[in-house]
């Protein structure tokens, strides 16, 4: 169906305001920032911009959600493809890697912004429920990896550390203007690696455990 003049410029305008939203959040924090200054910087008087999100949260998770809806179906493949469970893992470290890289300056913003706990149930915001859904992909993704893990406390615990180890490489990289193509060349054998190294390692602390 063909959209109305009037409802491609409202598209355009929006799009207008979620770009200039996420360059400023990524520049200077979503805290900082304040919808009057998203306005201006898009080219709109700060009165037009409730037109189209009543306010900061509505356009953070606005800008956010998609790109991470993506991954989530990206996790949701890989862990159906019924490969070997480390392969499964490295699999969708690989592609976590690769969207922390394509997304770098807007790493803080797709995950960290307004961020509750992971191992709250339901969180208020739309945003943090998807986020918490991929890092329960995670999680079930280093349990079958991790079959000597006993309860939910050392799952949760093995997973953390992961994710640990995934963002510390992002915030290595976050800020160097190398290409992602060349980034991954050189950081996809290592994210292997490591994760070869910590299983090994997770795996005998739980059997010393035990």
């Amino acid at each position: 169906m063909k959209r109305t003049r009037q409802e491609q410029r409202a598209e355009e305008t929006k799009r207008a305001i979620l770009d200039s939203a996420g360059r400023l959040f990524a520049e200077k924090g979503f805290q900082a920032v304040t919808m009057r200054e998203i306005a201006k910087d898009a080219g709109y008087s700060h009165t037009a911009i409730y037109l189209y999100f009543k306010d900061k949260e509505t356009l953070l998770q606005q800008l956010v959600i998609p790109p991470l809806e993506q991954l989530a179906l990206q996790f949701r493949r890989l862990s159906e493809q019924g490969t070997d469970a480390a392969e499964t893992l490295k699999a969708m470290a690989e592609s976590y890697t690769r969207f922390l890289l394509d997304n770098r300056s807007m790493a803080d913003v797709l995950f960290m912004e307004k961020a509750d706990r992971v191992d709250i149930p339901e969180p208020e915001l739309e945003v943090n429920r998807l986020r918490n859904r991929l890092f329960a992909e995670l999680q079930t993704a280093v349990a079958a990896a991790l079959p000597e893990l006993r309860g939910e406390p050392q799952k949760l615990e093995a997973a953390r550390m992961y994710f640990y180890y995934l963002q510390g490489i992002a915030s290595t990289y976050g800020r160097s203007e190398e290409p992602a193509g060349t980034l991954l060349e050189r950081i996809l054998p290592l994210v292997r690696r490591g994760t070869d190294v910590l299983l090994l390692g997770m795996r005998a602390i739980t059997k010393e455990e035990a």
